[in-house]
């Protein structure tokens, strides 16, 4: 039948709006006949689902089989077939009250089915959402509402769109077959069928669509945890990745034991903040320790900028490295600048904060052994006479200032600007040139 324009609207919005009850119902013969005997007189009345029945030994005869009307509603009734181990909710969907009480007889004393009926298409959808049916009957012929066009709201509802249709007609029609088919239907019975049928195909497909539930559950969980695994993941990156170099990190994941590599021409650089010892005696620990976070992380800044690699601190002391793990050919420049951009940092702490702090700076370039060691608490650390250099002229140099060694400063001489302080007696190296990185070559236009 055709769907009127307004019966299709409400069923469209989740039938909002209710299809007004008719007060009578005329049974179609080719559907159904019911035939009521009364072992005392044999008279015929019609049935509903209103109907009382009366406790004389009626039975409603159906053209392929025969229901006793008087057998017990909960009687109890043959184990449930193994084909399930879960409540199988059914949800009749026909607008014939006399067909919603047979089937509703059918599956009464089975033990593991719960049956819903609705004799209204236009509040189908809405009682499927309250019941949660695991399989639905729905009548392909109803007088307000072409069955197809319900069947296309079911599989539209993202609530209902899974659940098993069997649709139900009055007799076998190839092409209404196809069609209910080819909308999502997944089965087609003539009504009224055979009981034991009836009941094993509702509990098939409900054991069907239960398999179906029960494995997009595993899915989504599978999935939830594999987010939440890759969430997990990329802290431990992160995490691996502030205490090494990205290079180093996929290196250590590949290999165990001893990682070392030689590098030909690095720039190493150690700055110690000058009275840090005495601000400690002044103020209180959690502050200090604030305070060193603070500039320190402005240093971790400044090494990400210039393309540096921090290898640790060590108190108040800071050690950073140009040229490894990936070789850079400006390490020299780079770690200048580094340098200079430091002593601004401490600069406008003295000034906005009004400590009394000094920054004192010492730099060397050549050779060094970069890698890991040992097995626990891993740190990427540089070992070579490179690295005691670059400590001497830090702890040999002056407050305020970045002492570089000759070897630095033939790299860099022509962008910046020097003081020579002449030969100073390195501790462990003996008499070494040492020059004060002032500033960048101011360019002239």
């Amino acid at each position: 039948m055709n769907v009127t324009h307004s019966k299709a609207k409400a069923i469209e919005l989740n039938c909002s709006s209710a299809i007004d009850r008719r007060e009578s119902q005329e049974v179609n013969s080719n559907l159904v006949q019911f035939k009521l005997k009364d072992r005392g007189n044999g008279a015929k009345n019609p049935v509903t689902a209103r109907d009382n029945v009366s406790p004389n030994n009626h039975k409603l005869e159906f053209d392929r089989h025969s229901i006793n009307l008087n057998s017990p509603l909960n009687s109890v009734s043959e184990k449930p077939s193994s084909l399930t181990e879960y409540t199988v909710t059914v949800l009749l969907v026909d607008d014939q009250e006399m067909i919603g009480e047979a089937v509703r007889r059918m599956l009464a004393s089975e033990k593991d089915i719960v049956f819903h009926y609705c004799s209204d298409p236009a509040k189908a959808i809405n009682k499927a959402l309250e019941v949660k049916p695991t399989v639905i009957l729905q009548d392909l012929v109803m007088p307000e509402i072409d069955g197809l066009q319900l069947l296309r709201f079911f599989r539209a509802n993202s609530v209902t769109r899974d659940i098993p249709m069997i649709v139900l007609s009055s007799k076998e029609e190839a092409e209404l077959k196809a069609q209910a088919f080819s909308l999502g239907a997944n089965d087609y019975l003539v009504k009224l069928p055979d009981r034991v049928e009836l009941i094993a195909r509702i509990r098939y497909h409900s054991k069907a669509y239960m398999t179906l539930v029960e494995r997009n559950l595993a899915y989504k969980t599978m999935q939830d945890y594999l987010v939440k695994l890759e969430v997990e993941q990329k802290k431990s990156q992160e995490l691996l990745l502030n205490i090494l170099p990205e290079a180093i990190a996929e290196k250590l994941k590949k290999e165990q034991g001893i990682i070392a590599d030689e590098f030909a021409a690095v720039s190493v650089m150690f700055a110690d903040i000058v009275g840090f010892t005495q601000l400690s005696a002044s103020i209180q620990p959690k502050q200090l320790v604030h305070l060193l976070n603070d500039i320190f992380s402005k240093f971790d800044y400044l090494a990400e900028r210039h393309g540096l690699e921090k290898i640790k601190t060590i108190g108040d002391s800071y050690m950073v490295v140009a040229g490894l793990p990936e070789p850079k050919p400006d390490h020299a420049s780079a770690i200048a600048e580094m340098a200079l951009d430091m002593q601004e940092v401490i600069a406008t702490y003295r000034e906005n904060a009004g400590l009394s702090l000094s920054i004192r700076i010492g730099i060397h370039s050549g050779p060094v052994v970069a890698g890991i060691i040992g097995t626990k608490k891993f740190i990427y650390d540089l070992w070579g006479d490179t690295v005691n250099t670059a400590s001497r002229m830090e702890s040999h140099g002056i407050p305020d200032g970045i002492q570089i060694s000759e070897a630095t400063y033939l790299l860099i001489q022509d962008d910046y600007e020097f003081d020579k302080r002449g030969f100073i007696n390195i501790k462990g190296k003996g008499q070494m040139a040492a020059f004060l990185l002032k500033g960048r070559h101011e360019i002239e236009f």
